[in-house]
């Protein structure tokens, strides 16, 4: 187990719950948690409780990626959170919300972007010009990721069997 923390200085808050590592390589790690909140709807789909979150965290990228799945395992849709490069160790993930969400659709045809009223109200964008510029850069290679579906936006035939895409 691993524990998980996402610091929200916009909100003033800190979400922690545990997690179980997956895979891990020299700069990201794989886990799996289960949404045990409420249904949240983000628009393209929601997030039921007891779906599967398998959530991919990086020290060298300037976001994080959550797979939502339903519990028998097919994809309901991404959620990437736009975030300073996690700190990761043996024990803890943590990583800094930086306010801008890409919500994908099961299929990778609709993406919407959240939240960015939440980050220019942060100031970030005159405050630290290299973050702004470290967002913007990640949005485009996002985009990239999802448009070719490179991992983790690739799915096996079971994970979208049916075509069943939405929530």
């Amino acid at each position: 187990m691993i524990e998980v923390r996402l610091l929200k200085p916009g909100k003033g808050q800190i979400v922690r719950y545990p997690a179980t590592v997956l895979t891990r390589d020299g700069h990201s790690v794989t886990v799996q948690a289960i949404w045990q909140l409420g249904r949240v709807d983000l628009g393209l789909f929601s997030i039921e409780p007891g779906d599967v979150m398998i959530e991919t965290f990086y020290d060298n990228r300037w976001y994080n990626i959550f797979r939502v799945q339903r519990p028998d395992g097919v994809t309901r849709g991404w959620y990437c959170n736009l975030a300073r490069p996690a700190r990761i160790d043996n024990q803890v993930i943590e990583t800094e919300d930086l306010e801008i969400d890409l919500i994908v659709s099961a299929d990778r045809e609709r993406i919407t972007i959240t939240d960015c009223e939440e980050y220019a109200a942060r100031g970030l964008a005159q405050a630290e010009p290299a973050t702004d510029a470290a967002l913007r850069a990640a949005l485009v290679e996002l985009r990239d990721l999802i448009r070719r579906g490179a991992p983790p936006f690739a799915l096996t035939a079971a994970q979208n069997r049916s075509g069943e895409i939405s929530g």
